[in-house]
């Protein structure tokens, strides 16, 4: 719990080595049509810096945002930074949202915009803002904000309406065309699109019915476009108005129902609506009328699961569609049928994860519930159950966070931190209950600090304080965690909220509570260099706890004194106070974040007295622990460490390497070490010798690759000391790779040089990877200094 720097942040969603086409969804089928549209968004990316895609639900905005994206990300030497906005509900939260989607930690209390602006400002990438039309205000104003600060930074977002920034350019994005009869004698499209006469006269090239045949072989095996039912598909297309999500709805259909049944039914539905069978619906209405038709294909059960369904904000499993749907007419089993029978219509869809199977509905589906279930009455019995449900998971989280388990109790909130922000925006707006989200904005302090999410959590006990603005446990408990919070942000204002927390919790005779917050004075001093009025406050606060019988609280703040005496200087006290926590935890202990902060400031202190043998062991086990819980810059102290040892060892090459792959780390902490002077000068002497040693082009080089390596790699040759064996550049490039090397020299985009160069860009990507690769350098940058100098003149 305790870390030994105020830029300690942990776990991202993103790989540890920067964002690229990789962050990017993964495509769940084949990608159909949109060649014109495609290829207008390429260009639009090769020449504008806010474009919006727009278009109505269900119409494939985000599947062409992510093609046109992975197709651009060579274009972008920072890469592709991918946030999906559906389930943020708090405008609040969206710079926050894209810092932690970027791997930003929080090392201190300056503005989550602000560090974003400071990491792209440099920087050329491709930001996806994905469906914005529920927060068009504040992703304007975000777009705005960054492209003013940023001139490398091209916003892409997709929104059911443009966002109205400066020098945007939205691209509509209309239905699949639809041949106009079965035989292929003309093409049928949206008002907005320009007839396209070629693939889909053919009907299976790049419309509607090759969308249907593709989507209807994965439900029905063996199923092919005849001249035999070639009427029937482009019937049941062409009254689904070439909607991609309609599309998809039908053709799943199959695996119950024929093809010309499948198209009766679809033509009786809308003849309900519109009094005839060649009456036209709105656009919007196709797709509500689909969705009204594939929920009446569904039996009771599955329809009154779906609606219960609709609250989850994010994934889900299935003990959770149990706990919060399995009630009134459904028992368990009946919930576990009805998810069956969804998935089965592709109205609920799997996304597996590394806990296992979970679930979702799309937005639209997720829309269409929510009203069924309010138009049943019964939101609030739902919605109170999925506020329950998510406590609970809390507090699981919370009694158990120092014991065995704790990774896979970490990832399961993780999991869940959409829905828990939904269940605390919707416990924090119902007075009956604020206790319940008092109860769960506290028991995910450690959460939140593992994640590094430290405003979030601070955000939502700022909530939860305005709703309990008298001085009781609930206050005292928000002020308390936004305190321990805020230590590591370096913010005053968390001394000032310890203090009122151990007031408060004086008057209320609270021993626990008293020292939680003298506890987190001390962090806080400590942070700030106050280290004599932090011995008070820790001494106070041990008192307090031993007498309460606080175990969480003990570790916690003799963690914290270690570190506060190692800064001190004093080793033998640090080390007696590493021992005592240790001392703590059972010797087959798996419990990895405090442990892993125990063993470093452990290693450390080994290494200040000079036992760089017994620090290396104890630095390798904190790497360990730290790495395994997915705490990245918990991790970099731990590789610090190493480096440091290894240059004592004068085993350079390695130094270089393990120094260099902690650099990407401290960057997005926004300072190595935390600036802490005694820290920082080992480093500098570390990185000195290897210098000296190697050569700086060859030091910078090594530094570069292990940036640039997967850290799970890094680490794992780390942990086996064996010998990093770097990579020497094999400068013999063909006559067209220096040719196409010498340009990124210059510059110039993997596009301006396939312009130049009359080939692909396809093939430009190809010959840049191999360069990267014959020179050793881990980014286009590095090119420019392993290339032979530029003649100086004739």
């Amino acid at each position: 719990m305790t870390l030994p720097s105020t830029d300690t942040e942990a776990v991202r969603a993103l790989p540890d080595r920067g964002l690229s086409a990789g962050g990017l969804p993964a495509e769940r089928n084949g990608f159909v049509g949109r060649t014109a549209e495609l290829a207008r968004l390429l260009e639009l990316l090769g020449t504008d810096r806010m474009i919006t895609v727009t278009g109505p639900g269900g119409v494939g905005k985000t599947r062409l945002a992510v093609r046109a994206a992975a197709r651009a990300a060579g274009d972008f030497e920072d890469g592709v930074c991918f946030l999906e906005l559906s389930a943020l509900r708090d405008p609040d939260l969206l710079p926050h949202t894209l810092a932690a989607r970027l791997g930003l930690p929080e090392q201190d209390g300056r503005s989550r915009m602000g560090a974003v602006r400071r990491y792209l400002a440099g920087r050329r990438l491709l930001l996806v803002l994905d469906t914005c039309e529920h927060l068009v205000e504040a992703c304007a104003d975000l777009a705005w904000d960054l492209l003013r600060e940023a001139p490398g930074l091209t916003v892409l977002a997709t929104s059911r309406q443009p966002l109205n920034v400066a020098g945007e350019h939205h691209l509509p994005v209309p239905p699949l065309p639809v041949p106009e009869d079965a035989e292929g004698g003309g093409t049928r499209t949206a008002k907005t699109h320009p007839a396209k006469t070629g693939a889909a006269r053919a009907g299976g090239a790049g419309d509607a019915v090759e969308l249907f045949v593709q989507r209807a072989r994965a439900a029905r095996p063996g199923f092919r476009l005849t001249p035999a039912n070639r009427a029937d598909v482009v019937r049941l297309c062409r009254r689904l108005d070439g909607i991609p999500l309609a599309v998809e709805l039908a053709a799943v259909r199959l695996r119950a129902v024929p093809l010309s049944e499948l198209a009766d039914r679809l033509e009786d539905r809308f003849r309900v609506l519109t009094g005839t069978r060649r009456g036209v619906l709105p656009r919007h209405q196709t797709l509500r009328t689909t969705i009204d038709w594939s929920h009446g294909l569904c039996d009771a059960s599955e329809r009154l699961v779906w609606a219960r369904l609709s609250v989850f904000a994010g994934t889900f499993g299935l003990d959770d569609a149990r706990e919060v749907c399995a009630f009134g007419e459904l028992d368990g089993d009946e919930v576990v049928r009805g998810l069956v029978g969804l998935v089965e219509k592709s109205l609920v869809l799997r996304a597996d994860d590394e806990r296992g199977t979970r679930y979702r509905l799309l937005d639209m589906l997720r829309e269409y519930g929510a009203d069924r279930l309010e138009a049943m009455g019964g939101t609030e019995t739902v919605r109170e159950r999925h506020v329950r449900r998510h406590l609970a998971l809390a507090q699981e989280f919370d009694a158990a966070f120092l014991t065995d388990g704790q990774v896979e109790r970490y990832r399961a909130v993780r999991a869940a931190q959409a829905d828990v922000r939904s269940a605390l925006e919707h416990a924090l707006a119902r007075p009956e209950l604020r206790r319940a989200a008092a109860a769960l904005a506290t028991a995910l302090w450690g959460y939140w600090h593992i994640a590094g999410l430290h405003t979030e959590g601070r955000h939502w006990y700022a909530k939860v304080r305005s709703r309990y603005p008298a001085p009781v446990r609930e206050r005292a408990w928000a002020l308390a965690k936004s305190a321990y919070l805020g230590a590591f942000q370096a913010d005053p204002a968390a001394a000032d909220e310890a203090r009122e927390c151990a007031e408060i919790a004086g008057k209320l005779d609270d021993r626990r509570l008293t020292g939680r917050g003298l506890a987190y004075l001390n962090l806080s001093l400590t942070f700030r260099g106050r280290h004599e009025e932090a011995e008070e406050a820790a001494r106070k606060a041990l008192a307090m706890l031993e007498e309460a019988g606080d175990p969480v609280g003990l570790v916690t703040l003799e963690t914290q004194i270690a570190y506060l005496r190692l800064l001190r200087g004093s080793v033998d006290s640090a080390l007696e106070w590493c021992r005592r926590g240790l001392d703590r935890f059972p010797p087959d202990s798996e419990e990895a974040w405090v442990r892993g902060y125990l063993h470093y400031v452990w290693g450390a202190a080994l290494f200040r007295r000079g036992a760089y043998e017994r620090s290396a062991e104890v630095g390798a086990l904190a790497l360990d622990l730290k790495h395994s819980l997915g705490d990245a810059v918990g991790t970099a102290y731990c590789l610090e460490l190493l480096g440091w040892l290894a240059a004592h060892e004068r085993r350079h090459a390695r130094t270089a390497l393990l120094l260099g792959a902690a650099d990407p780390l401290w960057k997005r902490a926004g300072a190595r070490l935390g600036g802490t002077a005694i820290m920082e000068r080992a480093h500098e002497d570390a990185a000195r010798a290897a210098r000296t040693a190697l050569g700086a082009a060859r030091y910078a080089r090594y530094a570069a690759e292990a940036a640039a390596r997967p850290l799970d790699d890094v680490v794992q040759e780390a942990l086996t000391g064996a010998a990093f064996t770097p990579r020497e550049p094999n400068r013999g490039l063909t006559e067209r790779e220096t040719e196409v090397a010498l340009l990124v020299r210059d510059g110039l985009t993997n596009r301006e040089i396939a312009t130049r160069l009359t080939v692909s860009r396809r093939t430009v990507d190809s010959h840049v990877e191999r360069i990267l690769s014959k020179l050793a350098v881990a980014s286009r940058t590095q090119v420019a200094e392993a290339l032979p100098a530029r003649p100086e003149g004739p």
